[in-house]
């Protein structure tokens, strides 16, 4: 049977989360590299599905905007560096339960790693309390990104798309250029290039995020 560390249950209930079997938790903060029979991938998959429904129905109740909008909010609300984001503002990073090595190359900190297991705790949570109070448990979360700007702004990615398009361009291309570090702490770097305009690169711990950063960097440099 898993069992939590005292300080890890009592930093979970700090936070409002609902810990009864610690086998759970103990899964849900479980990182792949220590090769242990079960990890937080599968509670992530779950966790991911109750905040996108969480935060798509504060976003339809609390604003008036049309789907478009709705839709840029959501998809910058729940992504992963917003959810790494949540998960270092709780102190995640210190009960992640993982490999000596990827723990020395940074994998406990890393966007990837954060945002997962944000979202596996979410799951947890969700098994062991139900929707409501695990959906009230995000609000609280979730409250200072949800009031602030994040997902106001268009996409950068729409926004190049649109700037090319206003402007008798080609569309943007986005191609990988170069990958390093080992499986659990991946980098990418994206070049984006508009044809007889110029190029940027960018790199991010993953190819949405390398491309989105490269995308942003061109609108500043050309747009």
């Amino acid at each position: 049977m898993s069992t939590l560390e005292p300080g890890t249950r009592k930093w979970l209930e700090s936070q409002g989360f609902t810990v009864k079997d610690e086998a759970l938790w103990h899964e849900a903060l479980t990182h792949g590299s220590l090769g242990e029979a079960k990890d937080y991938d599968r509670l992530e998959f779950l966790g991911d599905r109750v905040l996108g429904l969480t935060i798509a129905d504060w976003l339809y109740t609390h604003s008036n905007s049309a789907e478009g909008k709705l839709a840029q909010r959501l998809n910058a609300l729940v992504s992963k560096q917003v959810c790494a984001g949540r998960a270092r503002s709780i102190g995640t990073s210190d009960h992640v339960r993982m490999g000596k090595q990827a723990r020395e190359d940074g994998a406990q900190d890393s966007d990837n790693v954060l945002g997962d297991i944000m979202e596996s705790l979410i799951g947890a949570n969700f098994l062991e309390a139900g929707f409501d109070p695990t959906s009230t448990l995000i609000r609280d979360l979730w409250r200072e990104v949800f009031d602030g700007e994040t997902g106001r702004r268009k996409h950068p990615k729409s926004a190049l798309q649109e700037w090319a398009a206003g402007n008798q361009r080609r569309p943007p291309e986005y191609a990988v250029t170069d990958t390093s570090g080992p499986d659990h702490n991946r980098r990418y770097t994206v070049q984006v290039s508009v044809y007889k305009v110029g190029a940027v690169e960018a790199t991010a711990s993953g190819k949405r995020e390398a491309e989105t950063e490269a995308a942003r960097l061109f609108m500043e440099k050309y747009g």
